[in-house]
């Protein structure tokens, strides 16, 4: 995404946090302080910018993380399987000036999974690593009917709001010229 907007970070670090989530924590919530956390656990020196972001599927309350396993991840695409669900997503921009941070909420409608899709998706093993068993821009795309909101937001890193946040920041986004 950031290549789209004609940016190229100069180096990239993970950051090491815990992201359990808390007792009671709602997802929006919950996405928000993991977005901030990643970004302050990253070293930063003077005049660098730091850029984070964090992605949850949330069906009501239950916040649908990464799945453990192909079990997991089932049960998540069960879950989801015909129902409209929330993708929050946050992004935090840390410099010299501070933290500036926005979340973007969309609705996305997953179509009903016969068993021939859920195997067939299970097996392409397209889930492992993505929030909510899913990626809207894999192969899981063809599920998805429906959205209300940013589409590069429910990728992961919106466009727009990125795109601001970093010119606020100082760095040039050649998209926005």
């Amino acid at each position: 995404m950031l290549a789209q907007l004609g940016v190229t970070p100069e180096d990239v670090r993970p950051a090491d946090i815990d992201e359990t989530p808390r007792v009671g924590e709602l997802p929006r919530a919950y996405c928000l302080r993991v977005t901030e956390e990643k970004a302050k656990s990253v070293a930063r020196a003077d005049g660098e910018v730091v850029l984070a972001a964090d992605t949850v599927v949330a069906v009501g309350r239950r916040i649908l993380g990464k799945p453990r396993d192909r079990c997991e991840a089932e049960t998540f695409l069960r879950l989801l399987s015909g129902r409209r669900h929330k993708v929050h997503t946050a992004i935090a921009v840390l410099s010299d000036d501070g933290l500036k941070m926005r979340d973007v909420v969309c609705t996305v409608r997953m179509q009903r999974l016969g068993e021939h899709d859920l195997t067939g998706y299970l097996d392409a093993g397209d889930w492992k690593g993505k929030a909510g068993a899913y990626a809207i821009q894999g192969p899981a795309g063809a599920f998805i009917p429906w959205i209300a909101g940013s589409y590069t937001a429910i990728m992961g890193l919106p466009a727009h709001e990125t795109a601001r946040l970093l010119t606020a920041a100082g760095i040039p986004v050649p998209s926005r010229s």
